[in-house]
């Protein structure tokens, strides 16, 4: 079921009200963007899907808990409704051509519908288009696609994401001026660049911020530690490293190393590492996408499709920033994985 609001009013309103066990249900507020303009509406699953259906889903890899956070996202919904899920995970942005056979072994093993976190849209475009001939039906998620056919897609505005940050990074610095490095993530992912995007339109608009320099790259460990560590020698005078949270990871330890602690980190988004680093006061805050609530709607929008439903186009999470103001008011279920919790690639269907 899903209900109109108010969008003055949604933007005010708690994420989402998260399941706690596989049985429960769950509601949440969203912006449904099918039509191009943002309408606010609740969202609510159905009890149970009608048959046992089966769900491939393709994540880029399993590095950090973003991703381990859709992935408890989709294995709760589909023990919720008693679908079988298989979850493969490629190991990293530079593997698209073993995302892409993941893909192809999806379609030939007989699945019913396909969830994607798509390393490269463009990559998947003619993909997308032989599941649809196919009949199958899929879902992107996490991962913005623009322009390439989905039967529905699950993601946040990572530009309001960026913007949020960069916004609080002014607020916190107040008349100190920021000498800025971007360390978005990987070129051509479409979500790191939207995401510098969003700090550039801050930084464009506020004189006390300052952009030095912008370095993209996989979201290892090592890769983003290598970045930290050249951009910490190449410029002596940054004092913000702002960024994807596994560079963010690296760079805690590396500015102690380094003797920087005057380096401020914020982080665009969201894993388990920025939360407890927050409450640690090691880095200023990040910007949030609902993951948790991600991954269960991707698996109800998969379900509804299979069914016949006719199913939003575009649907994504009200993005928001997390700080030290902010964290207790924000239901973290909907955004994390339990700390104990242990991926899981296989969810077999319990439907009759």
């Amino acid at each position: 079921m899903i209900k109109k609001l108010l969008a003055c009013s949604a933007l005010m309103l708690p994420a989402l009200a998260l399941a706690q066990s596989p049985n429960q249900s769950w509601s949440a507020q969203l912006q449904d963007l099918s039509g191009g303009n943002a309408e606010a509406i609740t969202y609510t699953p159905q009890d149970k899907a009608d048959k046992p259906w089966r769900i491939c889903a393709l994540f880029p890899h399993m590095k950090d808990t973003i991703w381990l956070a859709i992935n408890y996202g989709i294995t709760q919904e589909a023990q919720r409704q008693g679908v079988g899920v298989t979850i493969y995970q490629a190991g990293g942005y530079e593997n698209l051509p073993k995302q892409l056979s993941q893909f192809d072994d999806c379609m030939a093993s007989d699945f019913d519908a396909l969830i994607v976190g798509a390393i490269s849209e463009a990559g998947f475009a003619r993909k997308f288009q032989e599941a649809q001939k196919a009949g199958k039906p899929v879902i992107a998620v996490l991962n913005p696609v623009d322009k390439a056919p989905t039967t529905s897609k699950v993601f946040a505005d990572n530009v309001v994401m960026g913007e949020q940050t960069g916004k609080y990074l002014a607020e916190a610095a107040g008349d100190k001026p920021s000498k800025i490095v971007a360390l978005p993530g990987p070129a051509g992912s479409g979500w790191a660049e939207q995401f510098l995007e969003g700090l550039k339109n801050v930084v464009a608009e506020n004189d006390k911020l300052e952009l030095l320099d912008e370095k993209f790259g996989d979201t290892g460990v090592a890769v983003q530690l290598a970045l930290v560590q050249n951009t910490l020698q190449a410029y002596p005078d940054v004092n913000v490293l702002w960024g994807n949270a596994t560079m963010i990871e690296a760079a805690i330890g590396a500015i102690h190393e380094a003797g920087r602690e005057d380096v401020k980190l914020i982080s665009a988004y969201e894993n388990q590492a920025m939360l407890e680093a927050l409450k640690s006061g090691e880095i200023l805050g990040f910007a949030t996408q609902y993951p948790v609530l991600q991954g269960r709607l991707s698996v109800d929008l998969a379900i509804r499709a299979l069914q016949g439903e006719k199913v939003p186009a575009f649907l994504s999470p009200i993005p928001r920033m997390v700080s030290k103001e902010s964290v207790a008011d924000i239901d973290m279920s909907s955004v994390l994985a339990p700390a104990s919790y242990k991926a899981i690639y296989t969810v077999e269907a319990s439907a009759k």
